[in-house]
């Protein structure tokens, strides 16, 4: 058993709160399933985090999110230390990060994903790239950071103050329809939870926010789609080469499932989905920290 366990949480990206919150509940988890814990706020000091992690614990719970911490830096480092590290490896983690190499290889796979090109600011500022409407995203961020819907009629101009996210921009079709979420533990799919909101898509706040979202766990759909849901799941986060436990966001037209992205750190907190998809299949919460704690690997 992996009795000492360092949960790395914090990290200096946009999703620093959220993954505080899901560091501290991590961390009680693995209290209540008996292990010893410490908890780390990793900064950009790596002197003081090697210092964290001497003498070095029997694995590391990785609880950052978004850039650095989920996009295989910290996968990198944890590597070199030889610390078996929760979640997927480097290159599964820079892959799921980086959406239009995701995209590319789900779509080589035979799974649906939206239409898209890459364009730059300044393209944006010309005018529109894709008939709306359509969706821009960062080519590199989780949670939804940066995400907006453009519809009919509107502009978009991502300037340096609205949009700190790089040059590039990746300009999405938008699918009408349900939004569906699907966790994947080790190769197997959980289950399958409908997402509604009233901020017209789940964005960051629905995500995060207490009411921002009402999830449906089961998700009211059809069989077949709910098995459909869950196949291509398990392929995604198999194609990416995840380990541990992952999380594929979906839409569902009424016809067709397109996968948006597989989330390889998806969240911990009072809120997130896949604790919630954990404990529908019977698994509660220290069991699930644990068993990822116990999975922990090294590239």
């Amino acid at each position: 058993m992996m009795r000492n366990v360092a949960v790395l949480m914090g990290g200096w990206s946009a999703e620093r709160e959220v993954s505080l919150v899901s560091g501290a509940a991590v961390a009680n988890g693995l209290k209540a399933g008996g292990y010893s814990v410490t908890s780390i706020d990793v900064q950009r000091d790596m002197g003081a985090l090697l210092t964290r992690l001497y003498p070095k614990p029997d694995a590391v719970f990785n609880a950052l999110h978004g850039r650095y911490g989920e996009d295989g830096n910290v996968q990198g480092l944890l590597n070199i230390l030889d610390i078996p590290y929760t979640h997927s490896g480097l290159l599964a983690s820079a892959l799921a990060m980086d959406k239009p190499a995701a995209k590319s290889l789900f779509a080589a796979a035979g799974i649906l994903v939206a239409a898209h090109v890459i364009a730059s600011r300044d393209d944006l500022a010309s005018g529109p790239v894709m008939e709306a409407p359509y969706v821009i995203k960062p080519l590199n961020e989780g949670s939804s950071v940066g995400v907006t819907i453009i519809g009919e009629g509107e502009r978009y101009s991502a300037d340096g103050e609205s949009w700190p996210y790089g040059e590039k921009v990746m300009v999405e079709r938008f699918i009408a329809g349900r939004e569906l979420t699907v966790a994947v533990m080790g190769d197997k799919a959980l289950a399958v939870t409908e997402i509604t909101t009233q901020r017209g898509f789940y964005d960051y706040d629905a995500k995060y926010a207490e009411g921002g979202s009402q999830p449906r766990l089961p998700a009211d759909i059809p069989a077949p789609v709910e098995a459909e849901a869950m196949r291509i799941s398990a392929l995604a986060h198999k194609e990416l080469g995840c380990r541990g436990v992952s999380r594929a966001d979906i839409r569902f037209d009424g016809k067709d499932l397109y996968i948006l992205e597989v989330n390889t750190q998806p969240g911990m907190t009072p809120t997130s989905l896949v604790p919630e998809q954990a404990a529908h299949a019977g698994i509660p919460f220290p069991e699930l920290v644990g068993w990822m704690v116990e999975n922990a690997a090294c590239d």
